[in-house]
């Protein structure tokens, strides 16, 4: 099991900006795929962002264009860096890590077996 830990988040007005980060163990930065997910309740969550070991990255339709994640190695920790949110982004942010051991695979969602704890992002119109 890998320790996650989360911050950001908060209330926003729809247009605006907020960032997430998530801190993990060196071993796990540096070997593991780090997926960004989102729940509304009643719903499953949402697989929306990965970032590959090797750093690229991938984005649901659903934010592509709108998010980005960045890094800073120096502390193991990854960025969900969110613009233009809107009402519809509102819902409970977690970040997650999978293991597959060579590269490609980060957007199998249902891989992921270790989560942070989750921060809140509210979008008012």
């Amino acid at each position: 099991q890998v320790e996650l830990s989360e911050s950001g988040g908060g209330s926003v007005q729809s247009g605006g900006s907020l960032r997430l980060a998530c801190k993990t163990s060196d071993y796990a930065y540096r070997n593991y795929c780090l997926g960004w997910f989102r729940e509304v309740p009643g719903w499953a969550p949402e697989g929306i962002a990965a970032r590959e070991t090797d750093g690229s990255t991938s984005f649901a339709d659903s934010v592509k264009g709108r998010f980005t994640i960045s890094q800073d190695n120096a502390k193991n920790t990854t960025y969900l860096e969110m613009n233009s949110l809107k009402p519809g982004d509102t819902a409970m942010y977690y970040c997650a890590v999978a293991y597959f051991g060579i590269p490609g695979y980060c957007y199998v969602w249902a891989a992921y077996n270790s989560w942070g704890q989750g921060t809140q992002v509210t979008v008012s119109t």
